[in-house]
């Protein structure tokens, strides 16, 4: 018997045989000599396993069968198709409206079983392999590991407006300056003042963000000002540009004060990873209620004047005793 097409079974008449699944697999692996049939752009599935047979390019993978024809991302089950064999990723399926987007066809809940049974005998490197992930995994693992890759690229950590932009980290601090005009610095230590005219307005919006060069790694200070309840609250914090493990290795202390008191913060930067919202919104920094902030401004109470000091130092393994010692910058 010969088979020239992959046979997709409807979800509503049951799935493929145990035996015949073998058979499929093996076709798809080694018939790429058919002749390519232009009206067909991925494969052809067909509840009639002799007719309309599968025309596949020499130049076509497996890997592109699995690929969407919409949204061109790998394809996992559930794999949906229309009576005419052309496939879509469940994703797609909902957002076409439930029409084919090759033949415009209705796609119904047709599935692709033989394809689905195909995914789960590859192999697949991780996407981010041209940023250096050197990983191959398991068709169903893939998405899994590349949801936490480490060298998936970072969204820039830029608070102040919707920026879409992502990429490396040389690439972020080189948009940061150019595209954000964030201010530059190289160092360890920084020195803050924050004055503001009328301190009963406050808009949920970043006031300031300055960029550090410490310790041959990039760090952001935050410095916000938003309504917390009924009023408003000022607080300052700082992200580690790299990875949540890198980011364990460093810590930073924030110093606010005035009128003879202060507060004084102690903790681990977040990594960029953490969204400014969710590091903001866990209260995860240096956090001045607006009374205390007006104490520390001094006068009448009627202009805001904060000068928030700190500095960062990276935490050193004592081979002795295993613990960790601050390495002062200098």
């Amino acid at each position: 018997m010969e088979y020239d097409s992959i046979e997709c079974v409807s979800s509503s008449d049951g799935i493929i045989d145990e035996d015949e699944i073998p058979q499929h697999i093996n076709i798809i692996r080694s018939q790429f000599k058919t002749t390519h049939n232009n009206n067909n752009s991925n494969i052809l599935c067909d509840g009639n396993s002799n007719k309309g047979g599968i025309a596949i390019n020499p130049a076509t993978s497996v890997h592109e069968l699995l690929e969407c024809p919409v949204c061109t991302n790998s394809m996992y089950p559930p794999i949906h198709q229309c009576h005419n064999g052309h496939t879509i990723c469940s994703t797609c399926k909902a957002r076409v409206h439930n029409r084919c987007p090759t033949c415009r066809q209705e796609l119904g809940d047709i599935r692709c079983l033989a394809l689905e049974k195909v995914a789960e005998s590859l192999e697949l490197p991780c996407k981010y392999g041209s940023l250096g992930c050197p990983e191959i995994f398991p068709y169903y693992s893939k998405l899994k590991h590349e949801s936490s890759c480490n060298f998936r690229p970072y969204n820039c950590p830029y608070a102040g407006s919707e920026c879409a932009v992502v990429g490396d980290i040389p690439y972020l601090v080189t948009h940061l300056r150019d595209d954000h005009k964030v201010d530059m610095h190289s160092g360890c230590t920084f020195n803050h003042r924050y004055v503001k005219s009328n301190p009963r307005e406050v808009e949920n919006a970043t006031w300031m963000l300055t960029v550090f060069n410490c310790f041959g790694q990039y760090f952001c200070l935050h410095f916000e000002a938003f309504q917390l309840g009924m009023a408003p609250v000022y607080m300052a914090f700082l992200r580690f540009m790299g990875d949540e493990t890198e980011a364990r290795n460093y810590s930073y202390s924030l110093e606010v004060g005035g009128n003879g008191r202060k507060l004084i913060w102690e903790g681990t930067p977040r990594s960029i990873r953490d969204s400014h919202r969710k590091v903001r919104d866990s209260h995860d920094g240096l956090l001045i209620q607006r009374n205390m902030a007006l104490f520390f401004s001094g006068g009448d109470r009627k202009e805001l004047k904060l000068r928030v000091t700190g500095r960062i130092w990276k935490e050193q393994q004592n081979p002795d005793e295993g613990a960790c010692i601050p390495n002062l910058c200098s």
